[in-house]
């Protein structure tokens, strides 16, 4: 085998993977040398180096067989005047040099890392901060405390970006450990693989080596008993080994249907952490962080005006990766058409976006969530009392009512009990002055009112 050799199979490869993907993870390949059966590439990068090796390697090395079929596997090992890891957060200390890739026949090959998604770029705020703090202790690399983190919240909350934030921060602090990222889904094909090609033993050995194992999504495995099974095993051993666990899924692990108790019960015994819904200070504060960066990287001439943030953040309330990409979408939107980023512009760009995002608050939940928050029960503030600590609620709700719903008067007395329009305009007026003057009544309608829009 030669690089003579090597350029000519490369022109093979490009037949079959296309332009884009030889471009891309096939032509920056430099065939490096052959020993004892193992061709050795050097790569750009640490991630390119895991990313060919998973998605491309059977077929290069099917490529080298047709050439010399004393070639067994490869190895890709990161080039010493590269730079490994472009997108790293700057560390306080001198980086350490980064290890080779982990060779293509290993399950170690870890799944690729968002280069974006590093602590630096992670937004603290309430509804997080738990997380995020524990996410960084971990990332010390330091002594277990804690095992496993498991890390859950809905959809867009930030959970894939603290499992990718801890395992750059562990690369950087700790090149020595072996960390293996990867999402659950990932994990059963792996162990499927392993089944069909009767290789469970090597697949046994090389999970139970690693010293930080990262699991995403884990609520995939449930109703999968093979896997689930492994996964358990898996676990135990790591735990018994004093190696570090962090899980991550969309639901606590009581809350996971068709997952087994044994494995519910593992991974309630370490730290389980929340990521609540962000609340109306930290979107604000994730868009301020995301149009720094849009005017230091791609648009230094485009300038947000007053209001139109806090418009977004109060706006879009659900998710923060539609929060993030409506953001893209308006700077680009702007820089194309050449107009400032006003109010005008963001209800003419986003007017599809704010019409999916605009969540119709009923009567019945804000009648719920008041009766909750001041802790009587639903049928009293609903009905004929009129004792203070029932009538005062009920007037808060029948405010909350005429603020955030479309219901008119009438149609929110009948909902109250049957009370005519004049005592809900009264209850209305009333809470109107009190929030002037009452510094409670304020706090418990701006919770009330935040509580609703989450």
């Amino acid at each position: 085998m030669t690089k003579e050799k090597w350029g000519q199979l490369r022109q093979r490869l490009l037949k079959t993977v296309g332009q884009n993907n030889y471009t891309t993870w096939i032509e920056p390949l430099q065939f490096r040398d052959l020993e004892d059966g193992i061709a050795t590439f050097n790569v750009p990068t640490t991630f390119m180096g895991n990313y060919v090796s998973q998605n491309f390697s059977d077929l290069i090395l099917h490529e080298l067989k047709a050439e010399n079929d004393s070639i067994r596997r490869l190895s890709f090992a990161v080039a010493a005047n590269s730079q490994a890891r472009p997108s790293m957060p700057k560390p306080t200390a001198a980086a350490p040099t980064p290890t080779p890739a982990v060779p293509a026949h290993s399950a170690l090959a870890t799944a690729p890392l968002d280069r974006r998604f590093t602590f630096d770029s992670f937004v603290v705020g309430k509804p997080n901060e738990l997380a995020h703090a524990a996410a960084r202790r971990v990332a010390e690399g330091g002594p277990v405390t804690f095992n496993p983190l498991f890390l859950y919240g809905g959809v867009g909350l930030g959970k894939t970006h603290l499992m990718h934030a801890i395992a750059w921060e562990l690369q950087t602090r700790r090149p020595d450990l072996n960390v293996l990222y990867l999402s659950a889904e990932q994990f059963m094909y792996r162990f499927v693989q392993a089944l069909r090609d009767r290789k469970m033993m090597d697949f046994k050995e090389i999970f139970r080596s690693v010293d930080v194992l990262m699991v995403d999504d884990v609520q995939f495995i449930a109703g999968k008993d093979s896997t689930q099974e492994e996964f358990f095993h898996t676990f135990n051993a790591l735990v018994d080994q004093n190696k570090q666990i962090i899980i991550s899924a969309d639901r606590a692990p009581g809350e996971i249907k068709d997952l087994e108790d044994r494995v519910k019960s593992r991974l309630q015994c370490g730290l389980v952490v929340d990521l609540h819904p962000t609340d109306y200070e930290l979107r604000l504060g994730i868009l301020q962080s995301k149009v720094e960066q849009q005017q230091a990287k791609n648009y230094p001439d485009l300038t947000v005006e007053a209001g139109v943030l806090e418009f977004l953040a109060h706006r879009i309330s659900t998710n923060v990766r539609v929060l993030e990409g409506a953001l893209t979408r308006l700077f680009a939107f702007a820089s194309l058409v050449g107009r400032p980023i006003n109010m005008e512009l963001t209800q003419d760009c986003l007017a599809d976006v704010l019409r999916a995002s605009e969540r119709k608050i009923t009567v019945e939940e804000i009648q719920r969530k008041v009766s909750e928050h001041y802790n009587i029960r639903l049928s009293d503030m609903i009905g004929p009392k009129r004792l203070r600590s029932y009538a005062r609620p009920r007037q808060v709700a029948m405010y909350l009512c005429k603020r955030m719903t479309s219901r008119s008067l009438p149609e929110i007395g009948r909902r109250f009990g049957g009370r005519d329009h004049t005592t809900v305009m009264h209850g209305v007026k009333r809470i109107e002055e009190l929030k002037v003057s009452d510094g409670q009544i304020a706090e418990d309608l701006e919770l009330l009112r935040r509580a609703l829009e989450a």
